[in-house]
């Protein structure tokens, strides 16, 4: 069923959004300004309603808002080369695989954390913990000097010798 003037709560139902989400779209550009009536009501039309929907799918999927743009222009104009929608959906697979490579990286560090705490003072006060004590260590390279150096007095932990040391977030090393 086809309706013209659907308002804005409506345009939110039927495309699983919000008022505030529509309203914001259309501020930025990515929805077109709705249509107003005499009272100054917004009215939109069923073309809102899939452009919305496109929209918010791919939101769902982790587009950027820039990359939503180009999207919808492709979405808009039906005579453009699909490869361009290829090119930016393997733009987005390849920031999105970046991220869980550094997603597992941090995984492997807090498990590291985790261990050495259970092993060498998770009975203890906060003041000998491992955890608290890595996570306020200096974690430029200079300032944490070699690897093989240690402070007086510190200790490590069992089964902390290979911590995980991911690019993105950087292993803070006891010296």
């Amino acid at each position: 069923m086809s309706q013209a003037n659907l308002t804005i709560g409506e345009l939110a139902t039927q495309a699983s959004t919000n008022v505030p989400t529509i309203r914001y779209y259309e501020e930025i550009g990515l929805l077109p300004t709705a249509r107003r009536s005499a009272n100054g009501r917004r009215h939109y039309r069923d073309a809102d309603v899939k452009r919305l929907a496109f929209i918010k799918r791919c939101r769902d999927f982790g587009f950027p808002i820039e990359q939503v743009r180009e999207l919808v222009k492709l979405f808009e104009d039906g005579d453009r080369a699909c490869v361009e929608v290829r090119d930016l959906a393997q733009t987005h697979l390849d920031t999105v695989r970046r991220k869980l490579r550094d997603m597992r990286q941090l995984e492997a560090s807090l498990a590291s954390y985790v261990k050495s705490c259970d092993e060498a003072c998770c009975a203890g006060p906060t003041r000998d913990c491992t955890i608290i004590e890595d996570l306020s260590a200096v974690t430029s390279e200079a300032a944490a000097g070699s690897a093989g150096e240690r402070r007086p007095g510190s200790r490590k932990p069992k089964g902390a010798d290979t911590p995980a040391r991911p690019a993105a977030f950087k292993q803070i090393r006891r010296t």
